[in-house]
């Protein structure tokens, strides 16, 4: 799409002048006479830069810079001067113009600020949607799980979004706490800020500390500039803390003194800097043992456990199981370039059936997998290489007397056939675009026992003005 170019200048020469240079471009050139014509013409077509005089009769270019950016601040405007106007002409910059040109300018200099204001301007669009599309991204309700647990979690993040309040996360590893996190920020009033994840098991004591605080010149031997600590970068925006557990008493320390001072020094330096950050933690341990056993600070638990949350783990959910396959099966397909979209019905029984020890991460993998493997539309029991192979009991899962026997026996066909059930009803909707009446012709069952069976698995037709299936 070209750009549109609007110059304004009171004088005819200057205004011809420009229209000429900058005519044959890759982009459409308008021109107005005075700052009232030219804030009519930007309400009636807003364009992507200006060619702007200061000094002009009505209205001069200073106050018409201020308007603009007001109601356009993503305009960019190139103010044109005398050469006796050039601290008018900063006084500009400070007020939002992008580059200022004295008079009398060259072509070649006229069509280069312009190409430039143009380039940045398309570079902030570029990240204006992609902040969007990021945003949009980590909606509540693009987290996908209807389990009574899930809907718990997900009212306590619409609770604690909106507010600064810090936040500790806890779960198993794989059930996605940078997930949370990441919604939390994004619907919080920080979103345009940034999000700054750190893995604190990944990283040594001694490099945490200068990720966090920042270092100076010198400080230590390797040190050779100054380097940015994360509490400044993240500053105005979410620190997200994965895995907190792991950091050293000597760095939980120098923690709790950010959280409750809200400032912290540099390795190295003696200055004190301040920093403005909302501090959401996480963890797969427990923090409650890890301070009775002297490991964790326990001033430190009680400033980050202000509003905790915790992540069920998958097999805690399992009716979210199915609604999670597709939803990795429809992302593995499109970045594979692959028509894959069905599961059978001995897969899907493999899936539900699946005791998840990694969790999501381990559905998204085993997903990941299935599609490279599938050789047609539909994903197999036998795509599903790493479930499928029979796993050596433990010891505690075998039975020892005939009753406890005959208990587990029983427990294990009910819920076989529990999963054989859900499967069945998952399937025929899928088959039948999601239509209760059709699918239940189509399985031979009469509408309300199929409707009896959604009910006892809290299944429900899909709800298709939001795009994704509910169970």
């Amino acid at each position: 799409m070209k750009g549109r170019i609007l110059v304004v200048d009171d004088e005819e020469i200057v205004v011809r002048s420009c229209l000429r240079i900058l005519g044959g471009g890759d982009y459409t050139v308008d021109a107005a006479r005075s700052g009232a014509e030219a804030l009519q013409k930007i309400e009636q077509a807003p364009c992507d830069v200006i060619v702007l005089d200061i000094m002009m009769p009505d209205i001069d270019g200073i106050e018409v810079l201020q308007r603009v950016k007001e109601a356009h601040p993503d305009i960019e405007v190139v103010m044109v001067t005398g050469l006796s106007q050039i601290e008018t002409a900063v006084r500009s910059m400070k007020l939002g113009a992008f580059d200022y040109l004295p008079k009398p300018f060259d072509p070649d200099q006229l069509k280069l600020a312009v190409e430039r204001a143009l380039e940045r301007r398309r570079l902030l669009q570029e990240n204006l949607g992609l902040a969007s599309e990021v945003s949009s991204k980590y909606r509540f309700e693009n987290i996908i799980g209807s389990s009574p647990r899930m809907q718990e979690m997900f009212r306590l993040i619409a609770r604690c979004a909106p507010t600064n309040t810090t936040v500790l996360l806890t779960g198993e590893s794989g059930t996605g706490k940078e997930l949370v996190a990441r919604a939390i920020h994004y619907n919080s009033l920080r979103k345009e800020r940034p999000f700054v994840p750190v893995d604190c098991t990944s990283l040594s004591e001694n490099l945490l500390e200068s990720e966090l605080f920042g270092h100076v010149k010198g400080a230590f031997t390797g040190a050779v500039a100054n380097k940015r600590g994360l509490f400044e970068v993240a500053s105005g925006g979410t620190l997200f803390l994965d895995e907190v557990a792991n950091i050293s008493l000597a760095i939980q320390a120098k923690l709790l003194r950010v959280i409750q001072e809200r400032e912290f020094k540099a390795v190295g330096d003696t200055r004190t800097q301040s920093t403005d950050i909302r501090l959401i933690a996480a963890t797969n341990k427990d923090l409650r043992a890890l301070v009775a056993e002297g490991s964790f600070r326990d001033d430190l638990f009680y400033r980050i456990n202000i509003f905790p949350i915790e992540i069920p783990p998958l097999r805690e959910r399992r009716e979210d199981v199915a609604a999670l396959a597709f939803h990795f099966l429809r992302t593995f397909s499109q970045e594979l370039g692959k028509e894959v979209t069905e599961i059978s019905g001995g897969a899907m029984n493999v899936l539900l059936n699946h005791a998840w020890p990694g969790n999501v991460r381990e559905l998204e993998n085993t997903l990941h997998r299935a599609v490279i493997l599938a050789t047609d539309k539909v994903i197999r029991k036998a795509h599903l290489v790493s479930l499928v192979t029979p796993s050596a009991q433990t010891a505690a899962d075998v039975p020892r007397t005939g009753d406890q026997l005959k208990r587990i026996k029983k427990a294990a066909r009910e819920k076989s056939v529990e999963h054989i059930e859900k499967a069945f009803v998952l399937e025929a909707l899928r088959r039948n675009a999601w239509n209760v009446t059709r699918s239940a012709e189509e399985t031979g069952m009469q509408r309300a026992n199929f409707q009896a069976l959604m009910k006892k698995y809290g299944i429900r037709s899909r709800d298709t003005s939001e795009g994704q299936e509910e169970y």
